[in-house]
């Protein structure tokens, strides 16, 4: 009887994710009532759901973390911990080690004995996850033995729909497929597998780093490294290499750094990667930058700007000179804030530069210039040059230096818009590092217009969206009152956000608007905590209480939001009243 009640939950959970309707759930229970098997692999033997639809349900309903097994997910040299006849007894898999904490994929993830009897095994802690028997078993077989084949099992994988094309740079001559010429070598097939990986689950950069057992291959999602696949000893070099050949770089210097770039089709679409090489104790690393023009956001209206703050970023994109700062730590999301703003502001009839270190990516009626400091071709004097060209508006990657915000001023003044971006922890602390760098508070009082901080919150995964109730010292660190707790969500985690809880993410916004009063600060070189007040009493609210504002509205965790806003006591503390009432507002 239990068991009838378990697959009934299971075809409702499946009909309320709409893989099947009413009549298909009907008409495998009868089936199944007919054949005693069981109602999940009658679904999958007939073609009406996938495996892993169908272990997405079943986790849902057992209320566990699931997972569908592929190549790339499971370490074969993890089997022996275990053992082979254990792994098939108790339908089980190691998948990979983190620590001290071994994840195994099991049938029954719930199965305390098992958990015990593998704790007691391995000396590890286990932390299980949901897989089909069927799945499992198929990979237990797959690696059976303890001596893989690494070469025959990457042949196997093919070439996984991934070209790579040699390019000297952005705008030379016919592509040329470099596969060709060691077309199915398994180093290829194993960095092909985690170069299309990265692009199919939308990673930012993919770090190749040796580890004492071999080679460990993370990639970061919505900003947060996560492991790929750990490739066994022996393969390091080559690895390597191959990733050296495709990015154009000297596989002979293995102790300098260097640096090449690679462009790859993968999923039909053309994929930038920046790559970057340097050496450790352990051998080299390689940090690959995936730049992704369909994950480009150019649009202001799907940044995260409140109606407000948007109309008044427009206000001042419409302005016809001014210095615009956008500011913020590496990973902030700046570099796609100035090209949206670009976005808004091309046409025929405006001549727009830019300077980049480099250019991530191209942009229609822009004409771009990438810095080579080995030539000489730097900020400072390309923005000289630019001022030449007849510009209407330049975009400046980062002011660095002197030099470069001087011209950046005096371009501003002479009649030009200009956009920058800047390493400040807010919107008021710009005016500081300009200053800090020796431009004149009275020159920057008449240049700049407005600046703009922004950090990026990772936001719950809608498949496993959860309400909790956040601690008391993360109610007050975000200055809200203890005495009537409200509930937060969280994402509790799934297959569909690798267990993280999150998918995807929000920009939260300072946005400090020049008026009069702050102008007037500025001119008088006023200390940064003063801006911050008088933008306060302005009405605008600091990035941690934009923070909290999206976690009250479920966009984000509270424990996120805290997290992303930390700012070593620059925030007043106005008291939990003052605070709610103002994020009320």
């Amino acid at each position: 009887m239990s068991l009838r009640r378990r697959h009934k939950r299971v075809g409702e959970a499946l009909i309320e994710d709409g893989a099947i309707n009413e009549e298909q759930l009907q008409r495998a229970l009868m089936e199944q009532a007919r054949t005693g098997e069981k109602l999940g692999a009658l679904l999958v033997d007939q073609g009406i759901v996938s495996g892993q639809v169908l272990v997405h349900s079943l986790a849902k309903c057992m209320g566990v973390r699931g997972c569908h097994l592929r190549h790339g997910l499971i370490d074969p040299t993890l089997i022996s911990e275990i053992g082979e006849e254990e792994c098939e007894k108790s339908v089980v898999i190691p998948m990979f080690k983190v620590g001290n904490t071994l994840t195994v994929a099991m049938m029954d993830p719930k199965s305390l004995p098992t958990i015990d009897r593998l704790k007691s095994a391995t000396g590890y802690e286990i932390r299980p996850v949901l897989a089909l028997e069927a799945n499992i078993l198929e990979y237990v077989r797959k690696y059976k033995g303890g001596n893989v084949n690494v070469d025959e099992f990457l042949m196997s994988l093919g070439d996984q729909d991934l070209e790579v094309v040699e390019r000297e740079s952005v705008d030379d001559g016919p592509e040329t497929d470099l596969d060709k010429m060691i077309a199915g070598s398994p180093i290829v097939n194993l960095v092909n597998i985690a170069l299309l990986t990265a692009v199919k689950d939308g990673s930012s950069d993919i770090h190749i780093e040796p580890d004492k057992r071999g080679t460990r291959i993370r990639y970061r999602i919505d900003g947060v490294l996560r492991d790929l696949m750990n490739p066994p000893p022996g393969m390091h070099s080559a690895i390597i290499s191959r990733l050296k050949v495709i990015g154009k770089m000297d596989i002979a210097v293995k102790r300098l750094p260097q640096e090449g770039r690679v462009r790859i089709i993968a999923e039909g679409r053309e994929v930038d990667l920046r790559m970057s090489s340097m050496p450790t104790l352990l051998g080299e690393k390689i940090v690959a930058r995936v730049l992704d023009k369909s994950n480009l956001r150019v649009r202001l209206e799907d940044l995260g700007f409140r109606q407000d703050d948007m109309t008044t970023f427009r206000d001042l994109l419409d302005r016809p000179h001014g210095l615009l700062l956008v500011t913020g730590p590496t990973g902030s999301g700046k570099t796609t804030t100035l090209y949206s703003a670009l976005d808004q502001l091309r046409t025929p009839e405006r001549n727009i530069l830019t300077v980049e270190d480099p250019v991530e990516y191209q942009v229609g009626l822009v004409n771009q210039i990438q810095v080579n400091e080995q030539i000489g071709l730097s900020f400072s004097r390309a923005l000289r040059s630019i001022l030449r060209q007849d510009p209407d508006t330049i975009m400046i990657g980062e002011i660095r230096d002197e030099d470069t915000a001087r011209v950046a001023v005096q371009a501003s003044l002479t009649g030009h818009l200009v956009l920058a971006t800047l390493h400040t922890n807010d919107a008021p602390g710009a005016v500081a590092r300009l200053v800090d760098m020796g431009i004149e508070s009275y020159l920057l009082s008449g240049a700049i217009i407005g600046s703009v901080a922004q950090r990026l919150l990772r936001k719950i995964c809608p498949q496993c969206v959860s309400k909790y109730y956040p601690s008391d010292a993360a109610l007050l660190d975000a200055g809200l009152s203890t005495e009537s707790p409200r509930s937060f969500h969280k994402g509790a985690g799934c297959q569909n956000c690798h267990d993280s809880g999150f998918s995807g993410r929000v920009g939260v916004y300072e946005l400090m608007a020049v008026t009069p009063a702050i102008r007037k600060l500025v001119h008088i070189g006023a200390p940064s905590h003063e801006l911050r007040v008088k933008l306060r009493e302005q009405g605008v609210p600091s990035l941690r209480e934009e923070a909290v504002r999206v976690a009250m509205e479920g966009l984000t965790s509270l424990e996120e939001a805290l997290r992303v806003t930390h700012v070593d006591g620059q925030e007043e503390d106005e008291g939990p009243a003052a605070n709610e009432t103002r994020l009320a507002a």
